[in-house]
């Protein structure tokens, strides 16, 4: 597109758009994070890091999800990157952050991790490497939410390791045959499709023998089971594939390319799990304060020292997010701050967990009733979660030692060996 629109009309329409369909955010809530005061015994005290919810008021929150998203997409707010080729309207970025900025000031329908998964994450790697079948097939229908995807990657054996996966790919004429077990599956049992990563070849070394499938949930052999988390919710699944039969038109991307195919897709995650530092998922150092007030502890030297170390970190990831943001305001490729984002969020996450831990004591082991002592118990029993979730904190400080610093790669034994003689290797 050569001739593109004005930028500020284009924000004006989006904004009377989003007057005509959505609810505003009250004055207070449209503040900055800085401005906003937190008061105890208001509002909700809910803290939770993974949320605690029955299936029926996720399905609940999943069709309002849907339904907001029809109506973007009907408007042609859903898709302003992408090409217009798949659908899309073809704009640059500034345009969805001008967009976004605008939402962010209205009250929009949230259902946790699945719908940025397959938007986010499953359209935008099918974008990257599907036929044009199948971008037909699934682009559109994922950011409508018409149906959704999720990953299936990690297993009992693969977590961090990815590459050490062993659910089987056999091909059997125009159909392959998939065999295995994936685990900590986001959203699965809401789910239509999973992108699954899988390994047609034991006999060359471990990154080179894995392949890509769109896999539908409904086909025979799939089974989805949930695990309850310490923290009480159900948002994982582990997810059985049992001689699962898919065409081959159903193949993301060349035989032997699947670890590339999962590289972009974690690319995605990278970017997506980096963006929530800036969100109130799992409480604010503001709400720590609250608490510390509320306590009559704000000024014991150690806890306001605590309090001071949060406030510090919360800007220290601010401001680091923002010159990410700045910079692909001015058109440079993302840089290493996806991976330092993540870093400090679930770093400041830990932070938060031993302070409130000092400020409250044993209000966190019993629930009484007492507005916002308990709730932080959610808080702790979830946050080592998300050291894990979205790629380790391990493997994000390899990231960042090997492709920012310029570190030398840890070693590696099985780098040129064939998979199924370090698997035996393994076992010695």
């Amino acid at each position: 597109m050569t001739d593109l629109p004005d930028i500020d009309q284009f924000r004006k329409e989006a904004r009377v758009w989003l007057e005509q369909n959505a609810e505003a955010l009250p004055e207070a809530d449209k503040s900055d994070d800085e401005e906003q005061e937190v008061q105890w015994g208001q509002g909700s005290d809910n803290v939770a890091i993974f949320h605690n919810y029955t299936d029926e008021h996720e399905l609940e929150r999943l069709n309002a999800v849907k339904a907001w998203q029809r109506k973007k997409f009907d408007a042609g707010y859903a898709m302003i990157n992408w090409p217009e080729d798949v659908g899309g309207r073809g704009l640059p970025a500034t345009y969805v952050r001008a967009y976004t900025t605008e939402e962010s000031k209205f009250r929009i329908p949230s259902a946790g991790e699945l719908p940025p998964t397959s938007m986010g994450l499953i359209a935008t790697t099918v974008g990257a490497f599907g036929t044009p079948e199948q971008k037909e097939m699934f682009v559109k229908p994922l950011m409508s939410m018409e149906i959704c995807g999720c990953q299936l990657f990690s297993e009992p054996s693969a977590g961090s390791d990815l590459a050490s996966l062993t659910t089987r790919a056999v091909r059997d004429g125009d159909e392959w045959i998939l065999n295995g077990q994936k685990v900590w599956t986001s959203g699965a049992r809401f789910a239509e499709w999973g992108l699954a990563i899988t390994r047609h070849d034991f006999d060359v070394p471990k990154h080179k023998g894995m392949t890509a499938f769109m896999v539908p949930f409904n086909a025979p052999g799939v089974e989805v089971r949930a695990i309850k988390q310490m923290s009480g919710g159900a948002n994982f699944n582990e997810v059985f594939l049992t001689d699962v039969r898919i065409p081959d038109s159903l193949r993301l991307g060349p035989v032997g390319d699947g670890w590339k195919v999962a590289l972009t897709c974690l690319g995605f995650e990278r970017d997506h799990s980096s963006g929530s530092t800036s969100s109130h998922t799992g409480g604010t150092y503001k709400q720590v304060i609250a608490a510390a007030e509320w306590a009559g502890v704000a000024n014991d030297p150690i806890i306001r020292q605590s309090l001071a170390d949060l406030y510090i970190q919360h800007k220290v990831a601010q401001l680091t997010n923002r010159r990410a943001a700045a910079g692909l305001r001015a058109g440079q490729t993302p840089g290493p701050e996806g991976s330092l984002g993540k870093l400090m969020w679930t770093a400041n996450m830990t932070r938060i967990s031993n302070v409130i831990s000092q400020i409250l004591g044993t209000r966190l082991v019993a629930d009484n009733g007492e507005w916002g002592t308990y709730a932080w118990n959610e808080h702790i029993l979830g946050a080592p979660g998300y050291r894990i979730a979205g790629g380790s904190d391990e493997v994000q400080r390899n990231i960042v030692g090997e492709r920012v610093l310029g570190l030398p790669p840890e070693p590696r034994v099985d780098k040129d060996v064939a998979f199924s003689e370090a698997q035996r290797l393994a076992r010695k």
